[in-house]
């Protein structure tokens, strides 16, 4: 089978971030049972070796330099919404955009050399054609709805700017609208990311008795976790140390950050003073670099492995507020047998409390929450190992690439 990928983020090395962990490991896993044609974008900072390193993954490899600059300043801010209002593709996806690589992926579909196209992200759908889905199997990886992301930051008033997302908000439903109606399917990371997506798409909208566009069905994959990048710890490291890991510059994770750091940490310091809090990622932001001066926490920034600090900490938190999807952080500390203790948000999809399973994970939303919960594991260490070795059999069981890979092989296939 030969298939098309499409990913406007240049997927390696695969620690970059939550899009490019799945895309790599994806390519990877289907680069070994058919021919994977790979088009991406190359940003400033991916080197050539880079580049040769991907290239030994697939069949063919096409990197392209993006097409489209943006303008700056309130004039840029109000040509961008313009252009939003006008077009009903949001500036983010345009800024993105390849003309060179939409010229290829053309030529590709036309000529017949692909029996799939993946866009591995909703930002890529822009590269689709609607008519490519009567030709061939079209898919993309939505990762978490535009609209309801947006819905809900304004819902818990999150939001950086809510009058622009106010303003936004229906444009992005017609956006997402338009975009599915164009791929023979659609998969998602979590059921809570489906329901999303048939919230918005069902009933579609009926022009002369007939529907107005096409609902694709929808399909939760979910993430994995490569087990050697992230083995299970080897000793309990104990105390009262923290960890919470993420990309610093997405807004989240920032916001997680600043919500740990500033209310969670300072009751859990009144009851133990020697807590520490280790904040890993890459990119941390003037907001996420100012909380390093606050008395017991540390921001490292980008590190090369995660897994070690991982190992090093008592318990991670994950307490996310906003943002959907399952979250990479979870399971790659849950695969490291780091205790965890995070919100509704940060165990989205995943099976870890309730009923007659075992225990996995914390959950925590309240500040007194994290602070029972947190308190709970640095005092029990039977608590902490049984969290652990759950967790790990858990991902194990379910979370591996392998496991992943197989579920979109199949999908690929129908």
């Amino acid at each position: 089978m030969k298939i098309l990928m499409l990913s406007s983020t240049f997927p390696y090395p695969p620690s970059r971030g939550g899009t490019q962990v799945r895309t790599f490991n994806l390519l990877q896993y289907l680069s070994q049972r058919h021919d994977v044609i790979l088009g991406t974008v190359r940003s400033p900072d991916v080197t050539d070796s880079q580049i040769d390193a991907l290239h030994q993954q697939v069949t063919e490899l096409a990197v392209f330099e993006t097409s489209t600059t943006l303008s700056t300043g309130i004039d840029g801010k109000i040509h961008r919404f313009s252009q939003f209002l006008l077009s009903g593709t949001p500036p983010n996806v345009l800024s993105s955009y390849s003309q060179a690589m939409q010229n290829w992926a053309d030529e590709l579909v036309t000529a017949g050399k692909c029996d799939a196209v993946t866009c591995e992200h909703s930002v890529n759908e822009i590269y689709v054609r609607p008519e490519w889905r009567q030709k061939v199997v079209t898919v993309v990886n939505i990762h978490s709805s535009v609209w309801g992301t947006c819905r809900e930051m304004l819902a818990t008033g999150t939001s950086e700017k809510p009058l622009r997302d106010r303003l936004n908000l229906p444009l992005l439903a017609r956006y997402e609208k338009r975009y599915c109606s164009k791929f023979s399917r659609i998969v998602a990371t979590t059921s809570t990311d489906r329901e999303q997506l048939l919230e918005l798409l069902s009933p579609p909208v009926r022009v002369r008795g007939k529907p107005d566009f096409f609902v694709p069905p929808i399909d939760v994959i979910p993430n994995g976790v490569d087990l050697t990048q992230f083995p299970y710890r080897s000793i309990d490291p104990g105390g009262h140390t923290l960890i919470f890991a993420g990309a610093m510059n997405n807004l989240p994770n920032i916001d997680a950050a600043r919500f740990l750091s500033l209310q969670i940490l300072p009751p859990l310091q009144q009851r133990y003073p020697d807590v520490t809090l280790t904040l890993v990622g890459a990119s941390p932001v003037p907001e996420v670099l100012a909380l390093g001066k606050l008395p017991g926490i540390q921001v490292v920034g980008r590190v090369q492995r995660v897994a070690e600090y991982l190992h090093q900490a008592a318990v991670c938190v994950v307490p996310m507020r906003i943002g959907f999807g399952i979250k990479n952080k979870t399971l790659e500390a849950m695969a490291a047998g780091t205790p965890v203790v995070a919100s509704d948000r940060g165990l989205e999809g995943l099976a870890v409390d309730g009923g007659l399973q075992l225990i996995r994970a914390l959950r925590a939303n309240k500040v007194e929450e994290y602070v029972e919960a947190i308190a709970s594991l640095f005092e029990n260490q039977q608590l902490r190992q049984e969290l652990s070795v759950n967790a790990r059999s858990l991902v194990e069981s379910q979370y591996t690439w392998d496991i992943i890979g197989r579920q979109y092989d199949q999908l690929l296939q129908f």
